[in-house]
């Protein structure tokens, strides 16, 4: 197998997550910058990276990169890179661009320029007079950042946080690659009871489930590179068959997912269904405020309503002043509150142990992280 550069791309702040997720994977990391982490592997590994991670936000196969200052030398450099050796004469090919503090800043031109000589490039190698771009889908990021120009090719196509699962979804949905980040950034394990009390399409029960029942993420979706000539089908056939091999069917977990909206718990019920964990989860109509809490050492995380996803008949204020007293009414609970809800920190007495800024799409959110004690053996 060929040896390829490979990028973990990932929402701001996630960087650790990734990172860690690609050790456990076997990976070796060269380099981790803000949203992406460069890790080398084969074949295999853009097969296994896709399957199998949670919280980055697409695979990408490094091609080249080079110093650039003019549109002569990006057509001949990227002229220069073994595109033949990726693309077949029939792939369809999409440039896309982007460009920061750069002498080329017109992403239109790099993107035409980009197409053209990877067009030339394919014709001399194949010896033929046009492309026909009938084949499998290849999409070209041209980033250029303080003149340096990468070259990436989409391994993923749909972004990673599409795992298929979710086929019914409320208004500002979380996503799945951040659902799976606030899951890891705590202390939950499958031992440990978990409750979402803000549950909407049930992303965060659903994710935590997955996990617990070693649910490869990207098991029940496409990929581009599924469909790539020299990724042989064997490696895609042989992994997945590893993947299911993997599954913890029989795990016994105790999840409880709750919403005050019935047509959120109708939703997430039919999205668990279609992620093959609905017997891991309690779905359930009810007002956070009536949920019983007399568990001890439970795991809370959940993503309450900001202004964006506020039902009717409730105000944020009493929202967040009543979660601000099960922080310090349940002394054994682990609770863990993502919100971009500005007046939370005034509202709070006591301190997070933690506080993380992410990213859910372009809403930027604070995870509130309150620890608990581990519960006894």
């Amino acid at each position: 197998m060929s040896k390829y550069e490979l990028i973990a791309t990932t929402t701001f702040g996630l960087e650790a997550i990734v990172k860690r997720e690609l050790i456990d994977l076997g990976f070796e990391i060269t380099k981790t910058d803000n949203g992406k982490i460069t890790f080398l592997s084969d074949e295999l590994g853009i097969v296994r990276s896709n399957l199998w991670l949670r919280c980055a936000d697409r695979v990408l196969l490094k091609v080249g990169e080079f110093k650039v200052e003019t549109f002569d030398e990006l057509f001949n450099q990227t002229f220069d890179l073994n595109w033949a050796d990726l693309i077949t004469k029939t792939g369809k090919i999409t440039v896309n661009g982007k460009s920061v503090k750069s002498k080329l800043f017109s992403i239109s031109d790099c993107q035409a320029i980009v197409k053209k000589a990877i067009a030339e490039k394919l014709k001399k190698k194949y010896d033929i007079v046009w492309l026909p771009e009938t084949g499998e889908e290849y999409t070209v990021l041209i980033s250029i950042l303080s003149d340096v120009a990468t070259l990436t090719i989409d391994t993923s196509g749909v972004a990673l946080h599409k795992r298929g699962y979710r086929q019914n979804a409320i208004e500002a949905p979380l996503k799945e690659t951040l659902a799976a980040a606030l899951i890891m950034l705590s202390y939950w394990n499958p031992e440990r009871t978990l409750y979402d009390v803000f549950c909407g399409s049930g992303t965060i029960p659903i994710e935590a489930a997955m996990m617990g029942r070693n649910i490869a993420p990207g098991l029940n979706r496409d990929f581009a590179s599924k469909h790539w000539e020299f990724i042989s089908p064997d490696i895609w056939e042989n992994e997945i068959i590893r993947a299911k091999s993997m599954i913890k069917p029989d795990l016994k977990l105790r999840i409880l997912a709750s919403d005050i909206d019935q047509k959120s718990i109708e939703a997430a019920k039919l999205n668990a269904i279609a992620a093959g964990v609905s017997d891991t989860i309690e779905f359930y109509q009810s007002d956070f405020m009536n949920i019983d809490y007399s568990e001890k050492y439970a795991i809370l995380i959940s993503n309450p309503p900001y202004g964006e996803r506020l039902k009717e008949g409730q105000r944020l204020e009493d929202i967040y002043t009543f979660i601000d007293r099960l922080v310090n009414r349940l002394g054994t609970w682990s609770m863990y509150i993502l919100t971009s809800y500005a007046g939370f920190m005034r509202l709070l007495k006591r301190k997070p142990d933690k506080e993380r800024k992410l990213y859910n799409g372009n809403i930027e959110t604070h995870y509130f992280q309150f620890y608990g004690p581990r519960p006894p053996r």
